[in-house]
């Protein structure tokens, strides 16, 4: 019995011998927490413990399935008996005994989050307010932040902060929303994913014996990556653990990314004030990376002010140095990465499963895409849908692909009524009976809407107006170079404006694949190896690139994700892509010092995810909020010991020409001077002016560079173009046509 615990290093085995009493296992990346924790729950048994005692908690199916499966292979069937599931899946199943206490059915239905906008949605529409206001999105957030701090209805109507807000935001019903969505869920008998953490803890509040009951029964409590753990969390394991305290949590504050969900860093930083006869054990042995990579991430994060303190060491061989790419553009970034796992692979003799790809925003994955494509590599997205599959792009190109086929049905269904223009479902239907009946094309039907029977005189009128937009897009596919015509589609169809408008997480990052878009059409323009330059050459390179997904099949792909999605996982080799100030760091980290900390902790999981090697990139600009954004290297860069770093692939520093940064040297104009970039709020409100009589001399102030002054303007017409310096970036060039300024003298 137990020959299993030789496996284990001084310091794992202790962790996993004390099992009495309140235990913190702090666990540094590469460690074997899940060993640790799956052989604690092994060794509870083999003393003796009842598995019905045993409560463990974890944050994924995935990981409670694996570790069960061990333990089984380590003890026996008994293991069946664990109590070990995620939070949400446990807690469900103790409200599904007890619900009938707190007013809910036994069999309440559980909504999803789609679940839940949709009778959000219902209830807008049914109370005759503006889905367009009141997105069902921005609703079900604004409730759902409310629920995980406590707030009921009525005391979000009453609370005069949240009021103020939701009336500047002109939302003051959202309050109302809110009471209207609670009682709709409980006369349906429902729970959303928020209610099962909230109702649990109202049952054990408002019923001791019930409390009482479930504390007897889970004598022994494990808690896997407690530092992810939000405030409602940490309240329900402390009252389940009261009686006995025989609470182990296992974490690592080094990985708390996770505050944008709610969860919360003190959790495991305050442990101890909870329970002073703590027994804290430090797992600091890495046996997952080589000691360049492990000593690297120390670097980084050593400069974080909260932290627990430890010191994560290695055995491991040396490794390779950390090398450094820099990219004119996010676009020659694709390719420097995808050019170096081509070589990379073949000269180490590696799988494309050996490679990934970690970045800070989903909507960076396009530029790695192509390039992949282009050298026949095959790749597979993790944790969201591929570039050209998502819902905003997939918009977008549904009316490029109208613009080019009308005939094309699937786009014409995608976007009749995209964004609302009041074409409803009916009057869709009805179409779609008559193009069959009269074995014609919807649109067809479309253009032909005056004579169509059964559709009222609004719907005919709607019909047409978009009949007619369609039509001026169609003739100007063969007049406009695919950039010029899909940004005018972008901006004539609405698409532009109805994503730029929602300012929730969302919507900002469906506005910035929308660019992101437009990006890559204005690269395909700028090409010298294709002559014609239109839109429709541009799709069929777009369908040649998603007949090639299809195409690919097997495990053996590079792995394109966030950095988010990634923890957990480890690769031999992994690319850290798009370092650069205000993208990784992220501008909305900049304010506060918790913020950055947390930041820095994405990048400490992003370098400990490789075990071989580790490759950074940056970009010297970016292709963001339809302009062309120029770009620092990241400060995290810089914070990394240069012993570790291989500066080959960057200019070293040997004179200060251009803006210093770190060991090498950025050229002017791009950071000699910190870029101001507008918000979206301010650039929403900047007004614009006719700016074709710009003349050498003038003062201007544009939407996102600031004040300048133009030095010189050339070309006529269409190409006029203006040189400008800018106090904030310094010397740029912009088409006259499209540049959002102002004149000031």
């Amino acid at each position: 019995m137990s020959t299993y615990l030789d496996e284990l290093n001084p310091e794992q085995r202790a962790a996993v011998e004390t099992i009495e009493g309140p235990v913190m296992i702090v666990a540094g990346a590469g460690s074997g927490k899940t060993r640790v924790l799956t052989y604690r729950i092994a060794y509870l048994m083999d003393q003796g413990i009842d598995p019905w005692h045993i409560l463990a908690l974890t944050f994924t199916n995935k990981a409670a399935k694996e570790m069960q499966n061990r333990i089984e292979k380590l003890v026996g069937a008994e293991a069946k008996n664990l109590w070990m599931g995620t939070f949400h899946s446990i807690f469900a199943k103790i409200l599904r005994i007890e619900a009938h206490k707190i007013g809910y059915p036994q069999n309440f239905t559980i909504y999803d989050t789609e679940d839940s906008k949709s009778l959000i949605k219902g209830i807008i529409k049914e109370e005759g307010l503006n889905d367009e206001v009141y997105k069902p999105a921005h609703v079900y957030s604004r409730i759902s932040l409310a629920k995980n701090n406590f707030i009921s209805p009525r005391e979000y109507e009453q609370n005069a902060e949240l009021s103020e807000t939701d009336r500047a935001s002109g939302k003051p019903k959202i309050g109302y929303l809110y009471e209207q969505y609670t009682k709709r869920c409980r006369n349906a008998g429902a729970m959303d994913f928020d209610d099962l953490l909230i109702k649990t803890y109202e049952l054990f509040l408002q019923h001791p014996d019930v409390v009482n009951k479930y504390q007897q029964k889970f004598r022994f409590v494990m808690v896997d990556e407690y530092q992810d753990t939000n405030h409602i969390q940490y309240l329900i394991i402390k009252k389940l653990a009261a009686a006995h305290q025989n609470i182990c949590v296992v974490g690592d504050d080094a990985q708390s990314i996770y505050a944008f969900r709610g969860a919360s860093i003190k959790n495991i930083l305050n442990y101890e004030k909870d329970y002073p006869d703590l027994k804290v054990f430090k797992l600091e042995q890495n046996y997952r990376s080589t000691k360049t990579i492990v000593e690297a991430a120390s670097d980084i994060i050593k400069k974080n002010k909260y932290q627990l303190e430890k010191n994560i060491w290695t055995d491991n061989g040396i490794g390779d140095k950390i090398k450094v790419f820099k990219a004119l553009t996010d676009n020659e970034e694709g390719v420097l990465v995808a050019n170096s796992i081509f070589e990379v692979k073949m000269k180490d003799h590696l799988n494309e499963k050996d490679f990934a790809i970690l970045y800070r925003t989903n909507y960076q994955s396009r530029a790695f895409e192509e390039a992949l494509r282009r050298l026949n590599i095959p790749y597979q997205i993790i944790g969201g849908v591929s570039f050209y599959q998502r819902k905003e792009v997939k918009d977008l190109l549904a009316y490029f692909r109208l613009a080019i086929n009308t005939n094309d049905e699937e786009a014409f269904k995608r976007v009749i009524n995209f964004p609302a223009r009041g074409i409803g479902d009916t009057t869709v239907s009805k179409m779609i009976v008559l193009a069959k009946e009269n074995e014609m094309s919807l649109w067809d039907v479309a253009k032909n809407i005056q004579h169509a029977s059964g559709i009222d005189s609004r719907g005919r009128r709607t019909v047409s107006e978009w009949v007619v937009l369609i039509q001026r897009f169609q003739v100007q596919v063969g007049s406009m170079n695919a950039f010029d015509l899909a940004t005018e589609i972008a901006k004539t169809s609405g698409i532009n404006k109805h994503y730029f408008e929602d300012k929730t997480i969302e919507g900002i990052n469906r506005y910035d694949n929308l660019q992101e878009l437009l990006g890559a059409i204005k690269e395909f323009t700028e090409r010298t190896d294709i002559e014609d330059k239109h839109l429709g050459v541009f799709m069929q390179e777009i369908a040649l690139f998603t007949d090639a997904d299809k195409q690919q099949i097997g495990d053996d792909k590079v792995t394109l994700m966030t950095i988010h999605g990634a923890k957990g996982l480890e690769f031999p080799v992994v690319y850290v892509a798009g370092l650069e100030e205000n993208l990784f760091p992220s501008q909305m980290s900049l304010t506060s010092r918790e913020d950055l900390e947390e930041e820095r902790r994405l990048f400490y999981v992003a370098l400990t995810r490789a075990r071989k090697r580790v490759f950074l990139s940056f970009a010297q600009s970016r292709f963001r909020w339809g302009q062309v954004v120029y770009s620092e290297p990241s400060r995290f860069i810089e914070e990394i010991n240069p012993k570790f770093l291989d500066y080959n692939q960057v200019q070293p520093a040997r004179e200060r020409e251009g803006a210093f940064v770190g060991k090498y040297v950025v050229p002017k104009p791009v950071v000699n001077k910190p870029i101001v970039k507008a918000s979206y709020q301010a650039e929403a409100a900047f007004v614009a002016e006719d700016v074709s009589t710009l003349q050498e001399g003038m003062e201007v102030v544009h939407v996102r560079f600031g004040q300048g002054k133009v030095l010189m303007v050339e070309g006529k017409g269409e190409d006029k173009k203006a040189k400008i310096l800018f106090d904030a970036i310094g010397e740029k060039q912009i088409l006259i046509k499209y540049a959002k300024m102002r004149i000031l003298n």
